[in-house]
């Protein structure tokens, strides 16, 4: 289950919340000598200022422009690759939040799943009669709290990364005040 948030934080660190973070890019994959790798693993991404990255590029710019949910402006100097980020617009928000959503939702499934399999190995167990059946239930009334700790995780960290997408004036930095 830590995995499965884990994974959904490392998702919405691609979601772009209108700053320059150089794992925005992380969930991009380009085709390198015949594979399909992740774009952080053949380039060297970093923060050039608070609304633009570098991407010491390879095979990259291509990747990135057919990226269709980021909406990026590339400019190319054939040594580096700098990723204006764009000011997040309504619409491109509302966007943004309803992936958030899905990748949340995504996670909840996942730990939803969790606990089916844990379920039947716990009857599994109980008719081999390698546990009893209040053992079972006592086993199942954790797991059921473990899986609602884990689910209000996931609702935590999904409306930490929606307060990043609304127009919260904390989160707002303009850009000549980091100068």
């Amino acid at each position: 289950m830590e995995k499965v948030i884990e994974s959904i934080r490392a998702n919405f660190k691609s979601v772009n919340t209108g700053r320059a973070i150089s794992t925005m890019l992380d969930q991009i994959e380009v085709e390198y000598q015949g594979t399909i790798v992740k774009l952080k693993t053949i380039a060297q991404i970093s923060v050039k200022k608070i609304n633009s990255l570098i991407v010491d590029p390879y095979l990259i710019e291509k990747a990135i422009m057919n990226s269709s949910y980021l909406c990026f402006t590339l400019n190319n100097d054939r040594q580096v690759l700098f990723v204006e980020i764009p000011q997040l617009t309504f619409d491109i928000r509302k966007e943004l939040s309803k992936l958030v959503a899905k990748y949340a939702q995504d996670g909840k499934v996942g730990i939803r799943n969790i606990r089916r399999m844990q379920l039947k190995a716990y009857d599994k167990h109980q008719k081999t009669k390698n546990i009893s059946e209040d053992n079972v239930k006592d086993l199942s009334s954790d797991l059921q709290k473990m899986t609602d700790e884990y689910m209000m995780k996931i609702v935590i960290v999904q409306k930490q990364k929606d307060e990043l997408l609304t127009l919260n004036p904390k989160f707002h930095f303009p850009m000549n005040s980091l100068k």
